[in-house]
């Protein structure tokens, strides 16, 4: 379980996260949603490391992560799996090497042994084969297949997401959530997902978390969202609703 405290994050006087503490459900998909600028990929960041929290902390199983140094956080970093936005892959690398790097930056294992785990890792996402091209060889929905493959190498006991279906296409978005969820239930992983997608949140959304100007202002499950009074949740659904529903007529 992955358990945040009273996280505040400020950048020169913009105070994007205002104490927001949860706790994220091992073996479930926990999303995180809200609006432009509400702190989702912010507070992301900050559970990861990437970003330091100005106040607060962030617990791994019980391990306060945030009180630790670099060399401290690399056993619990070993067992982190994160896929950006944009994937993040290396242009001047070719798939399988993508999908290699972290086993080579934080492991002992020999070349055949590192070539095994990712030829398994891209059986386990559908592109069994793609070994040998680049990242410009790939669709948006293969870049992101290839970029689970490479969260997944390490067998993560924490898999982290950010906006996983951005650019992608509406059938491309429901194989990459069902990809995501047939992963989180297959290893156990406490996921954590950064979403807008309504889509998303109505098909995988086991706990939810609905952040607001910088503050947890709902948490519940995608079952309880449709009877929410809440009212800037209802504005957030609908208006999110509306919009797909405009794009997928265009």
């Amino acid at each position: 379980m992955i358990e945040i405290k009273d996280i505040h994050k400020t950048f020169g006087e913009n105070k994007v996260l205002k104490g927001i503490s949860a706790n994220f459900i091992a073996g479930k998909n926990n999303l995180i949603i809200g609006g432009s600028g509400s702190g989702k990929t912010t507070l992301l960041k900050c559970i990861v490391g990437l970003h330091e929290p100005t106040k607060g902390s962030v617990f791994f199983s019980g391990e306060n992560f945030t009180e630790m140094n670099f060399e401290q956080r690399v056993p619990i970093r070993t067992h982190i799996g994160m896929l950006f936005q944009n994937s993040a892959l290396f242009d001047s690398m070719t798939v399988e090497e993508n999908i290699m790097f972290p086993l080579n930056l934080f492991t002992k294992q020999t070349a055949a042994e590192k070539l095994d785990r990712a030829n398994f890792c891209l059986e386990r996402v559908n592109l069994a084969g793609k070994n040998k091209l680049y990242p410009a060889e790939l669709s948006g929905g293969m870049k992101k297949r290839v970029g689970i493959a490479r969260a997944i190498s390490m067998q993560p006991k924490y898999l982290f997401v950010d906006e996983p279906n951005s650019g992608l296409d509406p059938k491309t978005s429901i194989l990459i959530d069902d990809l995501i969820n047939e992963l989180t239930e297959e290893y156990n992983m406490t996921t954590v997902i950064v979403t807008h997608d309504m889509n998303s949140v109505m098909g995988i959304g086991e706990h939810i978390i609905f952040l607001h100007n910088g503050e947890k202002w709902w948490e519940g499950s995608n079952k309880e969202i449709a009877h929410t009074d809440n009212k800037e949740l209802n504005d957030f659904v609908f208006a999110s609703k509306f919009m797909q529903a405009a794009k997928a007529k265009l």
